[in-house]
């Protein structure tokens, strides 16, 4: 897991990740730039989890260089879920349910993240509502999305089953 976060510094570089990723659609220049402030980076090696299958939330995290492999602890095993790559987030939804990551999220190789904390989240609460719920509305959507995409996998595998 990262140990250590540092702030983001090169602007320049990020916004372009940010306005291709469905967390942030819809924000302009200036709400980016506030999340751009409350942003941290972190590396980590291959091999290293960003974090564990029931670990508390802390963060949304971003995929600004790498790739991540999503793996869940099963009765059947180690099960493969998803690959992510650059511009990808994971956490949001364990971050805004306050509920235990259901995965682990490992990285595949060499990864540099960016963070977003529950406390920054909670920050834009505070100082601009306008923003925060575009945040949830985006962070929503996306839930939707992957739910959508896991009823057509358990659909597919009922379907498939012999009665």
């Amino acid at each position: 897991m990262p140990t250590k976060s540092y702030p983001l510094d090169d602007i320049e570089n990020v916004l372009p990740i940010l306005n291709k990723i469905a967390l942030f659609g819809a924000l302009t220049e200036k709400q980016l730039y506030t999340v751009f402030r409350l942003l941290e980076k972190a590396s980590l090696k291959a091999g290293e989890y960003v974090f564990r299958q029931e670990d508390e939330p802390r963060n949304i995290w971003i995929i600004r260089k790498g790739k991540v492999k999503i793996v869940a602890d099963s009765e059947l095993g180690v099960l493969e879920l998803a690959e992510l790559g650059v511009g990808e987030c994971l956490g949001e939804t364990a971050v805004i349910g306050i509920q235990p990551h259901t995965a682990s999220a490992l990285a595949v190789e060499d990864t540099e993240l960016m963070s977003l904390s529950r406390a920054a989240l909670l920050s834009i609460f505070d100082q601009d509502k306008e923003l925060f719920g575009f945040l949830m509305m985006n962070i929503a959507r996306e839930a939707c999305r992957r739910l959508g995409q896991a009823d057509e996998v358990l659909l597919h595998y009922v379907l498939r089953k012999p009665h």
